[in-house]
């Protein structure tokens, strides 16, 4: 754990800087060449992101082959897609404690094995409520796995490559969301509920290869497993004695205090990061995103531009941001890429908006459509650069053990509350003042900058215990 001589150090101890050591320049040297079971491992936790992706991306090609084989309204539908998120918010509200009690091999097990009970039942169905039920076991799969693959990846990870690996995360969560809509083009809606299955299923069986997570295994008191399992990540032949001992002493201060309950959160030494963690989530969510993504045909079709374009060339936009993210985080630091991201947001608000106007009062009609693509595609690239990620990212850093799990799931609650009241608010909105959503949206931009800039620590360059070691002591 950071001692007190470099907490006091000046500008390099600076929560708003990065921060690398000699020792652990060279330390992630030593590992460079045993990152393959890092690699596998993140592998196969990714593969609950693909699922996460899988899940959201359903609803959308299937629409009408579902209606019309059951027999369904579009407002038993819109319960259909809806429901997925309810079941998240569930799913988030026991994500943490089950992590902390189950593990998070264990926890992500448990999440792999209800989303497929879920496709299951979505597969079988013949009605509405099988439909709803074997949904609603979706979400709260994918609400768990949205806080558990991310803690899990944070936790086995070394430094230097940590948010790299993180970004793919959301990497796979797009590329879940565009295989879904790829496949259900070309196959039955049944046969598509059967595909969501195999990210599962590949969860499942890659989980008994690789380790748990040492932080984990070190906070339960399996010590012998802990140094093993540490091991099987770094090499065999790796000396893990100074990170082993970096956890060990930051777990002997966790467990001098008392055991953490839900007004903990609310203490002074914690609130900050709870602030940070949920403040982001809110940022997140109600800039709007999810909105424009569940209503993407909609905006583009009312701006007079074809859907399908719309909807492909922001896929295809997704993929390479998210890309470009996972190789230039860790050089760049999380600070910057929000710091860019907001902006980038705040500008395509901007335009959008500004393209319904000009559409609205009839002004400038042959510059609207053109306005309205290059908004939402700044818009929609700008939020996979930053927005999009790391707040999980910084989530999984900045809490430490003792009230991870409690922190992680009221984060993951507020994320998929917002998600839920931006989907179901979106579509009215549009209806009242087009222009105008936009320019909300715009507004939680130009906030979440302010609140970047103020309140949000750069954790590029640090191990965890670093990391909450800093912040512990910016507090106090």
């Amino acid at each position: 754990m950071a001692d007190s001589q470099d907490i006091e150090k000046g500008s390099s101890g600076s929560l708003f800087q990065p921060f690398i050591r000699k020792d652990e320049r060279q330390r992630n040297s030593d590992y460079n060449g045993s990152l393959f079971m890092v690699l596998v491992s993140t592998f196969v936790a990714v593969m609950g992101s693909f699922e996460f992706g899988s899940s959201i991306g359903y609803s959308s090609p299937t629409q009408q082959a579902i209606m019309e084989e059951l027999g369904m309204s579009s407002q038993q539908f819109s319960v259909f897609g809806s429901i997925l998120t309810i079941g998240a918010m569930v799913g988030s509200i026991s994500c943490g404690r089950a992590a902390d009690l189950l593990g998070r091999k264990g926890t992500m097990k448990m999440s792999s094995i209800i989303s497929i009970a879920g496709w299951l039942i979505i597969y079988l169905s013949l009605g509405p409520l099988a439909l709803y039920f074997g949904r609603f076991l979706t979400g709260y799969g994918i609400g768990v796995n949205s806080y558990v693959v991310p803690v899990y990846i944070a936790e086995i990870t070394p430094t230097n490559l940590r948010g790299a690996l993180l970004i793919v995360h959301q990497v796979a969560i797009a590329s879940g969301l565009l295989v879904a809509y790829t496949v259900g083009a070309f196959v039955s809606w049944r046969t598509v509920a059967l595909t969501g299955m195999i990210p599962c299923a590949v969860m499942i069986l890659g989980l008994y290869f690789i380790p748990e997570s040492p932080r984990w295994l070190a906070m339960v008191g399996c010590q012998d497993d802990f140094i093993a399992q540490l091991h099987k990540l770094r090499g065999d032949s790796a000396d893990v004695t100074k990170e082993a001992a970096e956890i060990q002493d930051s777990l002997v201060t966790l467990h001098s205090l008392p055991k953490a309950t839900v007004l903990d959160l609310f203490r002074k030494r914690n609130l900050h990061l709870v602030v940070i963690g949920v403040g982001l989530m809110v940022f997140q969510q109600f800039s709007g995103y999810n909105g424009v993504v569940y209503y993407a045909n909609q905006i583009f079709a009312s701006a007079g531009v074809p859907p399908n374009v719309g909807s492909i060339l922001y896929a295809c936009l997704q993929i390479i941001v998210l890309s470009l993210g996972a190789v230039i985080i860790d050089r760049v630091g999380r600070r910057p890429l929000l710091m860019i991201s907001a902006s980038g947001m705040l500008l395509g608000s901007l335009l959008t908006g500004a393209s319904f106007y000009f559409k609205e009062h009839q002004l400038a009609s042959d510059w609207g459509p053109v306005f309205t693509i290059i908004g939402i595609m700044i818009y929609m690239g700008s939020y996979c650069l930053g927005l999009g990620g790391i707040p999980w990212i910084v989530m999984s850093e900045i809490f430490p053990l003792h009230i991870k799990g409690m922190a992680g799931s009221l984060v993951t609650l507020v994320s998929w509350g917002g998600t839920w009241v931006v989907s179901y608010t979106f579509s009215s909105l549009m209806s009242w003042t087009s222009y105008g959503t936009f320019l909300v949206f715009a507004s939680f931009c130009g906030a979440s900058i302010v609140f970047i800039f103020k309140l949000v620590p750069e954790t590029k360059g640090r191990t965890l215990e670093e990391i909450q070691a800093y912040l512990c002591c910016s507090i106090q």
